[in-house]
């Protein structure tokens, strides 16, 4: 089957009466070798089980099944899902769902499979969100590769002391390892977005690489931290912490005139440790 392009795109779209939604951040793809290239580095092999989030009118999803794989495609937009099913025609290894996969039960989405793929253009405005859900609430989604606005997935991927570095990246190393394996132009889109897109991806770690009495505890520590990161972590946790902020800082071995952009995966776990009752 021929991949999409800005040509069969615009027919798609008229015969079915439908133009993207600026509301739900919908940009299609409209470039076969983008589409081959993103399936290209998300690694698969002919028989994974992939799920794709925002298939939209299925640029991508073409392009998973040359590969032999079997695709989820799990679409918000109800208007969208007839010209997805049209795109795809009676393929039996495609499934599609229309929901939100902010809402959507996760485990009885991808109960059928013990091992899952994630592979999708997410739209921009909810793309955090999904890929902190899928880490949290799908754990059987062992690799993904998303493609992202570019400053949010330098901030997904961004190690310590670096520009980028924030809450995202420590909720993310937390559950995988992260990469951006590449950039794509607005050009490929229709319509074109005004930023860069970037390639991310991630690999889920078979376990926590630090261990605290509660994740959840450390994940309010972090969000402190970095809610105020121009302020040393004395003052930007003391909401958090208290006056005896300074202490239990010290405590865990971190200077309380330190910021937080200092600090890695694990001196945040040593926080939360000490920080426990």
């Amino acid at each position: 089957m021929p991949l999409l392009t800005p040509g069969s795109i615009n027919a798609l779209l008229r015969e079915h009466d439908v133009r993207p939604s600026r509301a739900l951040g919908q940009n299609f793809l409209a470039d076969g070798n983008t589409a081959r290239r993103i399936v290209r580095l998300a690694r698969l092999e002919p028989g994974d089980d992939v799920l794709e989030i925002g298939p939209g009118i299925g640029s991508l999803t073409l392009a998973l099944r040359e590969t032999g794989v079997h695709v989820r495609a799990l679409e918000l937009d109800r208007h969208l899902v007839p010209v997805l099913r049209a795109v795809v025609g009676d393929d039996p290894m495609v499934d599609i769902t229309q929901g939100d996969a902010l809402e959507i039960d996760l485990g009885a989405l991808l109960a059928d499979a013990p091992s899952w793929r994630a592979v999708s253009n997410l739209p921009y405005n909810v793309a955090t969100p999904v890929v902190v859900r899928l880490l949290e609430h799908a754990p059987t989604v062992t690799r993904m590769l998303v493609m992202v606005q570019r400053e949010v997935g330098e901030r997904m991927a961004a190690a310590v002391n670096s520009e980028a570095y924030g809450a995202m990246s420590v909720k993310v190393a937390y559950y995988a390892t992260a990469k951006v394996v590449g950039t794509v132009p607005p050009t490929v889109f229709m319509p074109a977005p005004k930023v860069e897109s970037a390639l991310v991806a991630l690999e889920r770690r078979s376990a926590p690489s630090v261990d605290v009495p509660s994740v959840d505890r450390m994940f309010v520590l972090v969000r402190a931290g970095f809610a105020q990161r121009r302020k040393t972590l004395r003052q930007a946790l003391k909401a958090v912490l208290g006056d005896g902020a300074a202490d239990t800082l010290t405590a865990a071995g971190i200077d309380p005139r330190a910021r937080a952009e200092t600090l890695g995966l694990d001196e945040w776990a040593a926080l939360a440790r000490v920080e426990a009752p």
